[in-house]
């Protein structure tokens, strides 16, 4: 019995891997886009009517417009790397949310919020570029399901029961605050720090299809590490620290700019 769950799990993974395209990263990904995107567009929309929409009208137009920009600039590298399906799957939606915060994030599917908060951190439209590449950059990567799959073997006692029972809305529900919240193991939270450094990674390329400046990416950094405030030991946050990004981020502009040229060069006859 043990055997054939063995082997039950080996055939599960390897029919579920992908790779994360620019970083070629493996992934294990049981979630379909039809059961994730909808949960999270009306996710999305239960959270705007409970939070405070800004009213600032300028601030929101900047926050949409390089949203718009970015988005487009990851649709067209979709559409041209086969993605289409997937292209044509995303609802993308900025909005700012006021709130303190020092926060942003996206949904599935592309639906993005800022917070009033982040903005000075990001201080001009390249930050908030950077901030927005990042965001879009785990749902073009299928972060959130992903962490929604390794919820499930981590609840169901394995891949192969994950599998089985993926389809059920109940337990589908029980699992998504994974995709976003914090987890209990100290492998779940090096697991994060894949996605968060991956995130980096992809944001700054596509802050740079879009027209951007990539040091501001760094930058934005910079300026979190001035704020301030105690951190936990990397090994057991979520998130890399402030100085690993900083450096992970500058080393990685070069990288970043080749293949972003390269891809606008090829697309847009530039």
């Amino acid at each position: 019995m043990k055997k054939l769950v063995s082997f039950l799990t080996i055939l599960i993974i390897v029919s579920s891997c992908s790779t994360v395209p620019i970083t070629g990263r493996k992934r294990v990904n049981l979630i379909p886009d039809s059961q994730a995107l909808p949960m999270a567009f009306a996710q999305y929309d239960g959270f705007l009517r409970e939070n405070a929409v800004s009213k600032d009208v300028a601030k929101t137009n900047q926050i949409k417009d390089i949203g718009s920009r970015i988005s487009k600039a990851v649709d067209r590298f979709m559409r041209a790397n086969d993605m289409v399906k997937e292209a044509d799957s995303y609802r993308w939606e900025f909005n700012l949310i006021e709130d303190e915060s020092i926060n942003a994030w996206c949904m599935p599917g592309g639906k993005v919020v800022f917070y009033t908060g982040i903005l000075p951190v990001c201080a001009n439209e390249d930050g908030i570029a950077a901030v927005m590449g990042h965001e879009v950059a785990h749902a073009f990567a299928k972060h959130g399901q992903e962490r929604m799959t390794q919820g499930y073997a981590a609840q169901l006692g394995g891949i192969a029961v994950a599998l089985g029972t993926a389809n059920q809305p109940e337990k589908t529900k029980e699992i998504w605050n994974i995709a976003y919240g914090v987890g209990s193991q100290l492998g779940m939270l090096k697991y994060s720090r894949v996605h968060e450094t991956e995130a980096d990674r992809l944001g700054m390329v596509f802050m740079i299809m879009a027209g951007y400046q990539p040091k501001e990416a760094v930058n934005v950094w910079i300026r979190m590490s001035q704020l301030g405030g105690e951190q936990p030991p990397e090994f057991l946050s979520t998130h890399p620290s402030n100085q690993t990004r900083i450096k992970t981020l500058s080393e990685y502009i070069p990288t970043a700019t080749r293949y972003a040229k390269k891809f606008n060069a090829q697309t847009l006859g530039n």
